[in-house]
């Protein structure tokens, strides 16, 4: 039998180079123009001072270890929440404990399933750890539980829903979550991604708190980058069954979660004032601006989070390209949807109220088919 030749270089495992890398949003203004970053989901009134203060208590602590339990980070969501601290493990953001979760439970040969337009960190993470990305056909751009039910196979071992979802702003009631959790086998893992929960206000919502605690194979993950307005840190957390915790403190590394994010996150969780405002700009904002935008003739997909998916007519160069570029031109970033397979739209986040009436007044101006 013949033998092929050593490869002349380090080669990555198959399935590494077919991942189509993470592209972050835009975040730079043609020089000269003022930048109006709405292209990743940013709480505009920035972090809570008590997390500020908190973050610069650690700057003379800089070449110590931070504590790779992240107890005291820990104990302080377990005292917002109610939670068992030992049934909750922190992480870089909660792209990590994605990453984590996907790398304990698929290999080779596994299936990890995700709704059409979910979050892109997922079937990256499910080709990196050498799995199958499976992607479920969504209605109206909302996940559908009878079709993901549908999708799962013997292979199958980790369902992914983003709720309230990123890009589309779309979430499912809880009464459909906790079908879609009765319904698959005990050995498949379901995770909630609820990056996004705090704004939702909906009384038919629920981040998953409850499930997590009465299910052997529900995981809850959450970040500090959205309202709490600590993005720069990379900061999440999850909330799991025991066996689910024992399994992910297996593999993570030991100082996964850096000194200053610990003591910021501790703090920002506990700033009800803070999360208040948060909560009231975005309440205030997202209504008018869905109603301004669709007065442009822009279709706006019903968001429950802090941003907007926002549908182009396509007509008389009226296109999210040529939006893109209008836009980048005056110095506003919104985040193209092509990755997602929504190349007719972008994403706009809420702002402060000066970014709001500007990006309002540029897509006026080009729904209109104006240069000013």
């Amino acid at each position: 039998m013949a033998v092929s030749a050593p490869a002349a270089r380090p080669v990555p495992r198959p399935g590494v180079m077919e991942i189509e890398a993470y592209a972050p949003g835009k975040s730079a203004a043609p020089p000269g123009v003022t930048l109006i970053k709405l292209s990743s989901n940013e709480t505009p009134i920035g972090p809570s001072p008590k997390a500020v203060a908190a973050f610069g208590s650690v700057a003379a602590k800089l070449a110590l270890y931070p504590d790779g339990s992240a107890t005291r980070l820990r104990e302080a969501i377990g005292a917002k929440f109610g939670l068992d601290p030992s049934r909750l493990l922190c992480g870089a953001g909660s792209d990590e404990l994605l990453a984590l979760i996907t790398n304990a439970y698929i290999g080779p040969g596994d299936e990890g399933l995700y709704s059409q337009y979910g979050f892109i960190v997922y079937p990256i993470a499910i080709r990196a750890a050498g799995g199958t990305p499976v992607a479920v056909p969504e209605k109206n751009l909302t996940a559908d539980v009878d079709a993901m039910l549908a999708a799962v196979t013997p292979r199958t071992k980790v369902v992914y829903l983003a709720n309230p979802n990123n890009p589309t702003g779309t979430y499912l009631p809880f009464d459909e979550v906790k079908r879609l959790q009765a319904g698959l086998p005990a050995h498949v893992l379901l995770v909630l991604d609820a990056a996004y929960a705090e704004y939702v206000r909906r009384n038919d919502y629920a981040s998953g708190l409850e499930l997590v605690a009465t299910s052997d194979n529900v995981v809850m993950t959450r970040t500090f980058s959205k309202i709490h307005g600590l993005a720069n840190l990379r900061l999440g957390w999850m909330y799991g069954p025991a066996h689910v915790i024992d399994a992910l403190n297996r593999i993570r590394g030991p100082f996964n979660v850096n000194g200053p994010a610990l003591e910021a996150g501790a703090a920002a969780i506990l700033d009800d004032v803070h999360v208040g405002a948060a909560i009231a700009h975005n309440d205030h904002w997202l209504p008018l601006m869905t109603a301004r935008l669709t007065e442009l003739g822009l279709t706006v997909t019903p968001s429950v989070g802090n941003f907007l998916l926002l549908h182009f007519p396509g007509d008389k160069g009226r296109t999210a390209a040529a939006a893109d570029a209008f836009l980048t031109a005056r110095g506003l970033i919104l985040r193209r949807m092509d990755s997602y397979g929504l190349p007719g739209a972008l994403r706009l986040t809420i702002g402060d109220q000066a970014a709001n009436e500007a990006v309002l007044a540029a897509l006026g101006a080009f729904m209109r088919g104006s240069d000013g």
